[in-house]
């Protein structure tokens, strides 16, 4: 019998207690980040870097296919050339390090592979391995020239008469905003990391993206990667925020139905 893993709950025998959180220190972490455009000389520690590092691989993620790198910047030969890459802007410039953070559109097969090593080796609902093993190549598989893709988008237009149905993603084009959601949901956890630790950050879309690819390399830049943002790391200098926090009326951006 099919076990429909999307709608039916799994009888499984496994909880798991959410801890308690103090709002309040939640709350400082998420309104003094703020994107820090000078830093001081202070470095950042290993620990700090490793920590936010991991807390950016737990960020929720399309399908768990994390499909996501993170590349510190360590050596000062690669972080001259990433700085030159940001336009030499002040938050490059001034940064104790630097995190690349690519987006990697063809790197979910071999994720997926893993995934149903795992879920095979534990006592996963049957639904799960089925949902790897068939709905994810059917959902992010395009083919070659995309034509798998485009089958599927006149597949999804007569089923959507019908029902609900996912419209994508249903092309390349699709794949790269599936990709940069979930790297920029990973993004954000990191930057609250470093602000819980002490430190601040600065994401950057203000690059040459040829450059840095070039800086990466080949190998790193493989699975059908692009970058995603470049962020700065370090301790906010006195005159590293340029002004107050400026956001419109919550009315704007918030809507009820």
């Amino acid at each position: 019998m099919k076990e429909d893993i999307l709608t039916k709950i799994p009888d499984m025998d496994y909880t798991e207690e959410a801890p308690v959180i103090d709002a309040n220190e939640f709350d400082k972490v998420i309104r003094s980040r703020r994107s820090v455009r000078v830093y001081t000389n202070d470095s950042v520690p290993q620990e700090v870097m490793e920590t936010a590092l991991e807390h950016a691989t737990l960020a929720p993620n399309s399908s768990n296919l994390q499909p996501w790198r993170f590349v510190w910047i360590k050596s000062e030969e690669a972080k001259k050339k990433v700085v030159e890459a940001c336009l030499n802007q002040a938050a490059a410039r001034t940064a104790s390090e630097l995190v690349v953070i690519l987006a990697r559109t063809k790197a979910w097969p071999s994720v997926k592979e893993k995934m149903i090593n795992v879920l095979t080796k534990s006592e996963a609902p049957r639904g799960a391995l089925s949902y790897y093993r068939k709905i994810v190549p059917l959902a992010y598989d395009q083919g070659f020239l995309n034509i798998k893709g485009f089958l599927k988008k006149i597949a999804i237009l007569f089923i959507g008469f019908k029902k609900p149905v996912p419209r994508g993603p249903a092309s390349y084009s699709d794949m790269r905003v599936w990709a940069h959601k979930s790297a920029a949901l990973a993004c954000e956890n990191m930057m609250l990391s470093f602000r819980a630790q002490g430190f601040d950050t600065c994401p950057m879309e203000g690059f040459d993206e040829k450059r840095i690819k070039a800086v990466l390399g080949s190998k790193i830049m493989e699975g059908g990667s692009e970058v995603c943002m470049v962020l700065s790391v370090g301790k906010r200098a006195d005159n590293g925020i340029y002004g107050p926090q400026i956001r419109m009326d919550k009315e704007d951006f918030i809507s009820i139905i």
